[in-house]
């Protein structure tokens, strides 16, 4: 049958309702952000608003034991396996209003369409919002989604701390989203994510939507520089076991490494927070904590690059004197997605007359998660101000929502009126 029309204005309204939760005014800028980020009060109204939401469209709600919440639309066959769709609601500390909610109000845009043209589906859907996608706060990106599909063990993800001693554990009971779910996720028939693309090439080049191929590497790390802190102003510069420096020194080098060429054209790296201690004006710091984000499509080249890290910082403790550790927080691999799923994604596009290119995603999403457990596939939707997202300047249009959620549409129908096979098939390859 016909995909229904979804209503693109409709989505439009969630999507600014949820974006009040959370709100602040950047008075730098004098745009509205949003900051849920993970577990706070802000996370647990977005969740409280959302999950309500879910309700009203006649889902059944269930709440899993670290926090990631599902709705489920009945379909014919209760016994065949869900196909699933969603994403995240909480936020960077200052996001936008589209990062993860669009994957998860346009889910729920279908289901609301779906409702109201009282169409049935073989198998049934489900709407899924993963806890701290973010990893903002506690130091570990897709935790909730990487709990439910196994990489991490719900021990490990409840005992994850913030910068202010609470653990994920703690933080998930207060404000009552620590259900009692099975963490581990059954496998879904298949798994898709809308997501703004939160990079330029899309609305650069001119494409209506992006088909999406899989998700480049990705390695955090924490790096502790110890050294000695000691007055400014009578401290020989040659005495000196200044942390600041070696710090300094580390982020000049990791620029350094992507002018290099040696790790690959698309190698990113980033240091993303810098905190000094004593951080006073007169004081040569004792210790400063980094953090190091890279990003690299191919995984030995990703490990080269993370092996020549190391011996920077060795030679960085011989030469300044200061004591170095690194602790990884994160690291995934280049991962690619059902090659069936996409070419269904494109067959869409390409009916409903959107053009489109296939890419790479920079960003981590929950859906490289779940492609370790059930085929998944990714619609992309190009954004305004060269696709600038993590910033209240984060905006793609209703046009542009609208179109990534109709061709969502048209596969979660397809999908889930699948009651057997494969749709995993080979993977496409990518075109860059």
């Amino acid at each position: 049958m016909a995909t229904p029309q979804i209503d693109s204005e409709r989505l439009a309204r969630s999507i600014e309702e949820l974006s009040r939760v959370g709100a602040f005014l950047d008075e730098h800028t004098g745009l509205h952000g949003v900051n849920r980020l993970a577990l706070t009060d802000a996370d647990r109204d977005g969740r409280d608003l959302v999950r309500s939401w879910f309700e009203k469209a006649g889902l059944s709600v269930r709440v899993d034991r670290i926090g990631n919440t599902f709705g489920r639309r009945a379909g014919k066959r209760s016994d065949l396996a869900p196909v699933m769709a969603g994403s995240h609601i909480d936020s960077v500390p200052t996001g936008g209003a589209f990062d993860g909610v669009l994957g998860v109000l346009g889910a729920l845009e279908v289901v609301r369409t779906l409702n109201d043209h009282e169409v049935a589906t073989e198998r049934p859907i489900e709407i899924a919002f993963f806890t701290d996608e973010e990893g903002a706060r506690f130091g570990t990106d897709m935790l909730g989604s990487a709990v439910a599909c196994g990489r991490i063990s719900l021990v490990e993800a409840l005992s994850k701390r913030d910068a202010s001693g609470v653990s994920v554990g703690e933080a998930l009971s207060r404000i009552g989203y620590c259900g009692t779910a099975s963490e581990r996720l059954d496998p879904p028939h298949a798994y898709l994510e809308a997501h703004i693309e939160q990079g330029p090439i899309l609305a650069l080049e001119g494409w209506d939507l992006g088909v999406v191929t899989g998700v480049q590497g990705i390695s955090w790390q924490e790096v502790n520089v110890s050294g000695k802190a000691a007055h400014a102003g009578t401290t020989p510069m040659s005495l000196r076991r200044d942390a600041g420096l070696a710090v300094s020194k580390l982020n000049v080098h990791l620029h350094d490494m992507v002018r290099s060429g040696r790790y690959g054209a698309e190698f990113r790296a980033t240091m993303g927070r810098m905190d000094p201690y004593p951080n006073k004006v007169n004081i040569v710091p004792g210790r400063v904590t980094a953090t190091i984000d890279l990003r690299n499509p191919d995984d030995e080249l990703m490990a080269q690059a993370e092996r020549d890290l190391a011996g920077f910082l060795r030679a960085i403790e011989a030469e300044l004197g200061v004591q170095i550790s690194a602790r990884q927080t994160a690291r995934t691999p280049r991962i690619s997605f059902s090659g069936m799923i996409q070419d269904r994604i494109a067959e869409s596009m390409t009916a409903r007359g959107f053009s489109f290119r296939r890419i790479l995603s920079g960003a981590g999403h929950d859906a490289q998660e779940l492609s370790a457990i059930c085929p998944t596939a990714m619609i992309f939707v190009p954004g305004e101000y060269e696709g600038i997202s993590h910033n209240p300047r984060e905006y793609s249009t209703p046009t542009a929502c609208g179109r990534g959620i109709q061709v969502l549409a048209d596969v979660l129908l397809s999908l889930s009126g699948e009651e057997s096979g494969d749709v995993s098939g080979d993977v496409s390859g990518d075109v860059e």
